[in-house]
């Protein structure tokens, strides 16, 4: 990586010692970074295991319990020590220099949040790890991502307890990270950065802190009464109603949490799209506004979760109406894409090629969500496969693209080398064929009905089944491709031989964040 004190005068310690102590938002910018790369690996070792789980109809291959303990800590790995941390980090670094701050604006709280997060890792993977070892004293979490009641509050599996309480411990740093972006943004921008001038990223990732600040002290309040039936005899869920009551809370907090995840990708797109198109993004307030209109409405379609549940029809409806609603903010980004991208002058570049990659995945994704907001079709596909092609579409199709596009973009900027272009384009064609045969496989097998979270399935099902675990291998191929080219790149890349590595200046195109940047190559 650069070394920040050269750059910015600071003196720091040498080694290790550096990185443990550092307060300095580029350096905690990277730890979260690196933080993300390894659970991100991790949460995908998980995932080939469940496919290889999937070759065969029978549970032959894992036992159905590691089965259920793979597909649980999968789910809670890539949302909360994956996803969410990344976009964070992404916002450690990066919001800062886009509003010309010096620093966020709670150094040390900073730090804090993210030193957080490793023992949360520890807790919420401590379940599987002991059962892949083969110490039977605690079984494997056994109760999905979602946590549903009644299975979440059986006191058998001590596991869960742990797995709780790293959850809790996760969505505290995630909260404080939340209220030093707010912050950020609100008290540490330079005079010369007024709110007309924020960039598209920092409008997002604004906007992000405001859901996290709502949703997560909710998710850490629902997971204490868990461990209060648990542990105290408590009655928040075990009485009457209580599954039903648990899913609303949960939701609650679910579903704009599937928007902390969406947006800051929004954000990455918008951002970096117009810099290999020739122009500027089009409709630059429009996309600002949908921004907050998605933020509004993702608190208003929680129980589109629940159309199964018995609801009053009268309810479901207007669930439903708003769940359509909603995705009008998100199809204006996506028109206003498809317009940055019309008559430009393309460079297909990586970053390019993945965030087109991620526009291609979010409209099918999209659309199919949309599917799942009609009561009807939900009533069909509700629990399936299907469900699980439109989730994957969704974070792995659209959000990861977006943040190997940024991985790409800004590739330069916090290594000051350069990537291998070729095996860069191998890692988005290995990506982008993964994604698209896996998933819409997925969307298939749900249509003919076949359940999701199932170790064992019927014959029938099994050549799509194996067609689905060879395109995750395909994707999990692009993968190491990509690992490797950083890794490489690293060591024996070209250096960075000018302060607009990308050539934006020409156009008008070069950012806030890339200033700094050049900054080295005057000293």
């Amino acid at each position: 990586m650069l070394d920040s004190p050269a750059i910015d005068g600071d003196e720091k310690p040498p080694g290790i010692w550096r990185w443990l102590t550092t307060v300095d938002h580029k350096d905690i910018g990277v730890l979260y970074i690196v933080f993300a790369a390894f659970t991100g690996i991790w949460g995908a070792v998980d995932a080939m295991m469940i496919r290889t789980a999937l070759l065969t109809p029978a549970a032959d291959i894992w036992h159905e319990m590691t089965y259920n303990g793979l597909f649980t800590s999968h789910g809670l790995t890539m949302l909360f020590l994956f996803a969410t941390p990344l976009a964070i980090g992404l916002a450690n670094y990066f919001v800062p220099l886009l509003v010309d701050a010096d620093d966020m604006a709670f150094p040390r709280v900073n730090a804090v949040a993210f030193w957080l997060l490793p023992p949360a890792a520890v807790l919420i993977r401590t379940g599987i790890i002991t059962d892949l070892l083969g110490l039977t004293t605690w079984a494997p979490p056994m109760v999905g991502w979602t946590l549903y009641v009644p299975l979440s509050i059986e006191k058998s599996n001590f596991t869960v307890n742990i797995v709780l309480l790293g959850l809790h411990l996760s969505g505290v740093a995630t909260t404080l990270g939340g209220i030093n972006v707010v912050a950020t943004v609100v008290a540490e921008r330079s005079p010369d950065v007024s709110w007309a001038d924020l960039d598209i990223f920092t409008w997002t990732m604004f906007t992000t802190g405001g859901l996290i600040l709502f949703a997560f002290p909710l998710l850490g309040a629902v997971l204490l009464m868990l461990l209060g039936d648990r542990l105290l005899g408590t009655m928040f869920f075990t009485g009457p109603g209580g599954p039903v009551l648990f899913q609303h809370l949960f939701w609650f907090f679910g579903h704009p949490e599937v928007y902390i995840l969406v947006l800051p990708a929004m954000g990455l797109i918008s951002h970096i799209l117009p810099r290999f198109t020739g122009r500027t993004l089009f409709g630059y307030k429009a996309v600002v506004y949908s921004t907050f209109a998605i933020a509004v409405l993702s608190f208003g379609v929680w129980a589109h979760h629940m159309f199964t549940t018995g609801l009053d029809p009268r309810l479901q409806a207007s669930f439903m109406v708003i769940t359509f609603a909603i995705a009008v903010p998100s199809a204006v980004k996506t028109f206003n894409w498809i317009a940055t991208i019309w008559n430009g002058r393309i460079r297909v570049t990586a970053p390019f090629l993945f965030c087109f990659g991620a526009i291609a995945n979010f409209i099918v994704g999209g659309i199919t969500g949309v599917f799942l907001g009609a009561i009807p079709v939900d009533r069909i596909v509700h629990g399936t496969n299907f469900v699980v092609g439109h989730f994957h579409l969704m974070l792995v199709g659209m959000m990861v693209f977006s943040f190997f596009a940024a991985c790409y973009y800004w590739f330069p900027l916090l290594t000051g080398r350069w990537y291998n272009v070729p095996l860069a384009k191998l890692h988005f064609w290995l990506s982008f064929v993964g994604v698209v045969a896996a998933f819409g496989a997925m969307l298939v097998l749900g249509i003919d009905g076949l359940p999701r979270r199932m170790a064992s399935y019927p014959v029938s099902f099994a050549p799509l089944q194996q067609l689905i675990t060879v395109a995750a291998y395909v994707l999990g191929i692009g993968q190491l491709v990509w690992l490797w080219n950083v890794l490489r790149s690293l060591v024996v890349g070209d250096r960075v031989e000018s302060g607009d590595p990308w050539d934006l200046a020409d156009d008008g195109l070069l950012t806030r964040e890339w200033a700094w940047f050049d900054d080295r190559f005057d000293r």
